[in-house]
């Protein structure tokens, strides 16, 4: 994430918080070392977020992923299949990539901090909403065989997810696999199992 001077108040304060509780844990960090690392003072921070907590939820709602996938449906999809789902998985391992420090926060602190789960699960919950409705215009279109659009869009989503989860930490655990062949290959794969056969 970006440090450059041209940031918000906001924006400093929120990606203080982001690195040092990743670094140190949600309890091991005062709002005072936040503030500090920003630049600004703790009554600023306070006043702009009212509690550590606050400035943390922000945090994940201002930086993760539901705009940018939001606006890749809108803008982007070709209603072809397999490029649609190629940009789709690239987007996403591009953006969680981009979020992990935030992603290692919510796994350690989700059951510690009261709501903190749910605000979690938020950005997850519309990825699903949205694969889901694609799914489905793709079946109204002829593109897609008959299926479970949702099941379908669950299923894509954690092979995603489970290809990032294993590289979290270390990105060694499979070295003769790249994420780009993954990407690829488990996309064609897909590609292949919901397209209609057409005789």
């Amino acid at each position: 994430m970006s440090n450059s001077n041209n940031l918000s108040i906001d924006d400093k304060l929120l990606l203080a918080a982001i690195d040092l509780i990743a670094e140190k844990g949600y309890n091991g960090v005062s709002t005072k070392e936040i503030a500090t690392m920003a630049g600004l003072s703790e009554k600023t921070l306070f006043r702009r977020f009212g509690s550590k907590q606050n400035l943390l939820e922000m945090a994940f709602d201002r930086f993760h992923y539901a705009e940018e996938i939001t606006k890749l449906f809108n803008e982007k999809l070709v209603w072809d299949l397999q490029t649609d789902l190629l940009l789709i998985s690239r987007t996403y391992h591009e953006i969680m990539n981009r979020n992990r420090k935030m992603i290692m926060i919510s796994i350690k602190e989700e059951g510690h901090l009261p709501g903190f789960r749910e605000r979690t699960q938020k950005h997850p919950r519309q990825l699903l909403d949205i694969l889901t409705n694609y799914f489905t215009a793709m079946y109204e279109k002829g593109k897609l065989i008959r299926t479970d659009p949702e099941l379908q869009a669950l299923s894509f989503i954690m092979l995603n997810f489970g290809a990032f989860m294993n590289n979290l930490d270390n990105d060694m655990n499979f070295p003769n696999v790249s994420l780009e062949r993954f990407i690829t290959e488990s996309t064609q794969l897909f590609t292949r199992a919901l397209t209609p056969n057409i005789i």
